[in-house]
C-alpha cells in the first residue's frame, strides 16, 4: 500500500517506509527506502544543475553585453559622424578597441571554462621541468609586475620539478595567478612562488602579501564569475572566469588547488602529481 502511494505521488519522495525487522518484506523495505534516497540525490542534483545553468547563461549574457552595446554605440556615433574632430575620433576608435579586446577576452575565458568543465578538451601530456617553466613565466612577467609596482621572486628547493602534464594548459592556471596577484596584491609590492615536492605531488605556491581575501568570500572564490572586490567595475575586474578555470585545468590533470589567506599573506596552492 505504501509503495503503491509512492509511485501515485500521495506520498513525497522523502517518504520513508517502515522496516520492520522480523517482518518478510522488512529486507524490501529497506531497499525500497535506499532506492528513493538516490531517487531524491538525483533530482536534487538535477535541479542544482539546472540552476547553475540558467546563472551561468544569465552571467554571460549579462557580461557580453555590456561591452558589446559601448561597442556598438561608439561604432555608430563614428558612422554618423558625430564627431568634432580628429582627435575626438581617435577617442572613439580607442575606446571601441579596448571594449572589443575587452569582449574577446571573456569569450574566450567562457569557451575555455566550458571545454575544461565538461571534460570536451584533451589533455596534450608530456614530461616537463615545472621549475623551469615557472622561471620563464616570471621572466615574460618582469615588465608587467614592475609596471605593477610589484616585485618577483622564484624560491625553488629543487632545480628540476618533473611532471607529466598540458604544459600549456597549466601555464594558463600560473598566468591566472599571476594575474589575480597583480590585480589584488600589488599593494604588498611582491611576488613570491615557491616550488617544492611533498611525497609524490608537485607543490606550488603564489603568494601575494596585499589585503586578505575575507572570510566570507573564501568558499566562493574558484566560482565562476566570483569577484572578491564588488566595487571594481567588469572593466577593472577580470572576467570572473580565471580561477574557475584554473581550477578546472589543474583538477583535469589529477591535482588540487586550494587558497589560505591572512593579514600577512596570502597563498594560492597547488599540487600536481609527480612523475611515477
Amino acid at each position: 500500500m505504501t509503495v503503491r502511494k509512492i509511485a501515485d505521488g500521495t506520498y513525497g519522495l522523502d517518504h520513508k517506509i517502515e522496516v520492520r525487522r522480523r517482518s518478510l518484506f522488512g529486507p524490501m523495505a529497506a531497499n525500497v527506502n535506499s532506492l528513493v534516497d538516490r531517487l531524491h540525490h538525483a533530482l536534487e542534483e538535477e535541479r542544482k544543475a539546472e540552476q547553475t545553468k540558467n546563472e551561468l547563461i544569465t552571467n554571460v549574457s549579462h557580461d557580453l553585453r555590456t561591452p558589446l552595446t559601448s561597442v556598438l554605440g561608439y561604432l555608430g556615433l563614428i558612422e554618423q559622424d558625430r564627431y568634432r574632430d580628429e582627435v575626438e575620433l581617435r577617442h572613439y576608435v580607442q575606446i571601441a578597441y579596448e571594449k572589443s579586446k575587452r569582449l574577446n577576452v571573456l569569450i574566450n575565458d567562457l569557451f575555455e571554462y566550458t571545454r575544461m568543465r565538461y571534460d570536451s578538451a584533451e589533455l596534450k601530456l608530456k614530461n616537463f621541468n615545472l621549475t623551469e617553466m615557472l622561471g620563464q613565466m616570471l621572466v615574460q612577467f618582469h615588465l608587467p609586475l614592475q609596471e605593477a609596482g610589484m616585485t618577483s621572486k622564484l624560491d625553488a628547493k629543487e632545480t628540476s620539478v618533473m611532471v607529466k602534464g598540458d604544459a600549456a594548459k597549466l601555464v594558463r592556471v600560473f598566468e591566472n595567478l599571476i594575474a589575480n596577484a597583480m590585480s589584488y596584491g600589488k599593494e604588498g609590492k611582491k611576488l613570491l612562488i615557491t616550488v617544492h615536492t611533498e611525497e609524490k605531488a608537485a607543490v606550488v605556491e603564489v603568494i601575494n602579501y596585499g589585503e586578505p581575501i575575507p572570510t566570507t568570500d573564501m568558499p566562493y572564490i574558484f566560482d565562476r564569475f566570483y569577484r572578491v572586490d564588488k566595487s571594481r567595475t567588469q572593466w577593472s575586474g577580470g572576467s570572473g572566469l580565471g580561477l574557475a578555470i584554473a581550477k578546472s585545468i589543474v583538477l583535469k590533470h589529477g591535482g588540487t588547488i586550494s587558497v589560505a589567506s591572512d593579514i600577512e599573506q596570502t597563498a594560492f596552492r597547488v599540487t600536481l602529481p609527480l612523475i611515477k
